[in-house]
């Protein structure tokens, strides 16, 4: 049975809880341990030299790489001090370019690591027969909570009480208009969503009214939690800017190995020695090479990036500046979905 279609006499028998006192600190304490805190998952956080080298992943770095190792090969061969200082150059201009990308997402995240903590959201709570406030993510299924107006609801729950409750569910639905909720509401089994009037759900906030319900799933076993689970599996994709350099570098990898070759097949025609052709078509097809190219984007997105910041916007990936930058109005109507059916005040 679901937990918007059994009966409130059941569904309190099964997670084993008390209407009017609540979880006792010894069930709260097990129930931590087996559903873990009232919080959705978060990705991985990658390490400093795990950022550094992602920052290596683009087409074009890595043909300067290449490049830098066969000038650098040729350069030992050779014998020639002067030789080292292209190798050299070409492999501080990478570095600095990845150096410069890992503080750009290392302050990004800084950032939006404030926010979220600025935003911890709390919980009025019915335990051991008193009322309590709590951080929202101590939260377990059981829990008797207090909602009112203005309330963030921590938890999908169902409705004990009920009191001309409405609440606004745009994020799970994408629907503007507060819902009704009636504690008494008749639900039928797998009725959509927008339907269960008896229940409230994580992410969500109550307009108006006031309700008293039970905590029936947190965290990741929330409708939050189940789109989060989804959102985990989303591929990350490349900016229009990224698949143009990548698509340069093919061309310019492409360019280079062709004029070497012709070069090499040229000289061995020639009759000239194959070490000395070999040391000429090579360093051509390096010096076509690009190498500022990189270091140029990156200063020029780096730039665009705190331009960004004066307006407020936070950019965790320097090539999100280039797609962000072009878009002059977005047109949607799907407010909740995309925004968040609120007003900010920035001063």
């Amino acid at each position: 049975m679901l937990p918007y279609n059994i009966s409130l006499n059941d569904l309190l028998a099964m997670l084993n809880t008390d209407p009017e006192k609540g979880l006792t600190s010894e069930q709260v304490q097990t129930l931590i341990e087996k559903y873990g805190e009232n919080k959705l998952k978060e990705a991985r956080k990658k390490t400093n030299l795990q950022k550094f080298f992602d920052q290596f992943k683009d087409v074009m770095i890595l043909i300067l790489l290449l490049a830098a190792a066969i000038s650098f090969t040729v350069a030992l061969i050779e014998g020639n001090t002067s030789d080292f200082i292209e190798p050299v150059l070409i492999l501080l201009i990478v570095i600095l370019n990845a150096i410069m990308g890992v503080i750009q997402e290392s302050k990004a995240e800084k950032a939006l690591e404030a926010l979220k903590n600025l935003s911890v959201p709390h919980a009025r709570v019915l335990r051991n027969g008193k009322e309590e406030i709590i951080d929202a993510r101590e939260l377990v299924p059981g829990d008797i909570i207090l909602l009112e107006a203005g309330d963030f609801i921590p938890a999908d729950a169902r409705l004990l009480k009920s009191a001309s409750l409405t609440s606004e569910e745009s994020v799970l639905t994408g629907e503007s208009l507060p819902v009704e909720k009636d504690a008494d509401a008749h639900v039928e089994e797998n009725s959509p969503l927008g339907d269960r009037r008896n229940m409230v759900y994580s992410g969500c906030s109550v307009t108006y009214g006031r309700g008293r319900a039970v905590v029936t799933a947190t965290g990741m076993n929330t409708e939050m939690g189940k789109i989060a689970a989804l959102l985990e599996s989303a591929e990350d994709t490349s900016t229009p800017l990224q698949q143009k350099l990548a698509q340069l570098g093919k061309y310019l990898g492409f360019i280079a190995l062709a004029a070497c070759a012709v070069i090499f097949i040229i000289g061995i025609f020639s009759g000239i020695p194959i070490m000395d052709i070999f040391m000429t078509s090579v360093s051509l097809a390096v010096s076509a090479i690009p190498e500022g190219l990189p270091a140029i984007v990156t200063i020029v997105l780096s730039i665009g990036v705190q331009q960004m910041v004066k307006k407020n916007a936070i950019i965790r990936k320097l090539p999100a500046v280039e797609t962000l930058g072009s878009a002059s109005v977005i047109c949607s109507d799907k407010t909740g979905t995309l925004t968040p059916v609120s007003y900010t005040h920035l001063t």
